[in-house]
């Protein structure tokens, strides 16, 4: 039977993420625009965000966080092109961003000692055999496999190289133990639902020790320049970003913060992702069609939620044509990069009602699709 009931909120991309319950634009009415992000009210908005950012993730005093153009691809850019060359680098890779990376690395950084641990999409590399002498390059979540790492515990404490992590679809949804990362990125536009076009950029000590006394042989476009006059221009990470972010979406991120600390901050951030998955969890336990491309639980993502489909490929792109004809599920499909199949989005920011209407309609649509 065709379902009675659609889910409110019918957005499922894994980027741009669905906005958090309860928004609408007369938020942003506070939002100080047509002013210079380098005026004080402009600058104490940004400098709001990053520390924000660090009280509710937990990132140790001591680590600088600053906002970076380009959205996440542009801050992790811009660490690579910043850190990398005085060691080899071991790159782990088991999606489309990761394998982006290594190929940044060995075609345009052109590093001449690389290992690469790659993994088809939905699985992970064998991650006891990465080399921590060298610098080590890697995405926690991959956002387009729904594969994570299952913890840190593979990262040793006594490393010699950096440790570059990619954690745009699991930063404030999963734990990211800080003293096992030297560099990390994210983007406003995943688990909290923000908009495009910023990301953040996290540097440990030793990442800055290393950008102050490493000068890379390559040119630095300016938007990737994190140095003034030979050491890290600290001013980036004190609300004076390189180039000029918007205000508006600034104040977006703050709103989305805002909700963030109402429903228990980090904690309850997490808690919401892994009752969303819980529903999928159950439906998929529940019907043999449809299974996870992660197979292994203990590295499947609680974020970006890939799924396999008994049907053909042409018959896929007609169950998610036919969900977002019904106004019931927009931007359902798979990776382009990736198996056919499905994706849904389980962060924070998605309600579980939501998901567990989306599976009736799952259900309806594939005996639709089948049935044809």
């Amino acid at each position: 039977m065709k379902p009675d009931k659609k889910p409110v909120n019918t957005c499922y991309s894994s980027g741009p993420c669905a906005k958090h319950p309860g928004f609408t634009l007369e938020e942003l009415k506070y939002a100080p625009l047509g002013r210079s992000h380098r005026s004080s009210l402009g600058k104490s908005k940004l400098l709001e965000a990053i520390e924000r950012t660090k009280k509710i993730l937990g990132i140790p005093e001591d680590y600088l966080v600053g906002i970076m153009p380009g959205s996440d691809t542009g801050a992790f850019e811009m660490l690579m092109w910043n850190v990398l060359g005085p060691r080899g680098v071991d790159v782990v890779a088991f999606e489309s961003f990761g394998f982006g990376w290594a190929y940044d690395i060995e075609k345009e950084l052109k590093i001449p000692n690389i290992n690469k641990h790659f993994a088809d999409y939905g699985q992970l590399p064998d991650l006891s055999k990465v080399d921590f002498s060298n610098d080590v390059v890697f995405t926690w979540n991959g956002t387009t496999s729904g594969v994570k790492v299952p913890n840190g515990d593979w990262i040793p404490d006594d490393r010699e190289g950096l440790t570059l992590c990619d954690a745009t679809s699991a930063v404030f949804a999963m734990e990211i133990p800080w003293n096992k990362i030297d560099g990390l990125t994210f983007s406003w536009q995943k688990v909290l639902g923000g908009e495009a076009a910023h990301g953040m950029l996290v540097l440990s000590p030793r990442a800055v020790q290393r950008i102050e006394s490493y000068n890379p042989p390559w040119p630095i476009p300016k938007v990737f320049r994190l140095k003034k006059k030979g050491v890290l221009n600290q001013a980036i990470f004190q609300g004076s970003p390189i180039n000029t972010p918007s205000m508006l979406c600034n104040e977006d991120y703050l709103k989305a913060l805002d909700w963030a600390e109402s429903i228990g901050g980090l904690r309850g951030l997490i808690a919401r992702s892994e009752e969303n998955l819980k529903v999928l969890e159950d439906f998929v336990g529940n019907h043999p069609w449809i299974s996870f491309l992660a197979e292994d639980k203990s590295c499947r993502s609680n974020t970006s939620v890939c799924l396999k489909v008994d049907l053909t490929a042409d018959q896929i792109k007609a169950m998610v044509k036919l969900l977002a004809d019904e106004k019931v599920a927009y931007d359902i499909n798979s990776y382009s990069e990736a198996p056919v199949g499905l994706r849904i989005w389980c962060g924070a920011t998605v309600e579980k009602s939501d998901l567990e209407i989306l599976c009736q309609w799952l259900e309806w649509a594939y005996n639709q699709v089948k049935g044809q």
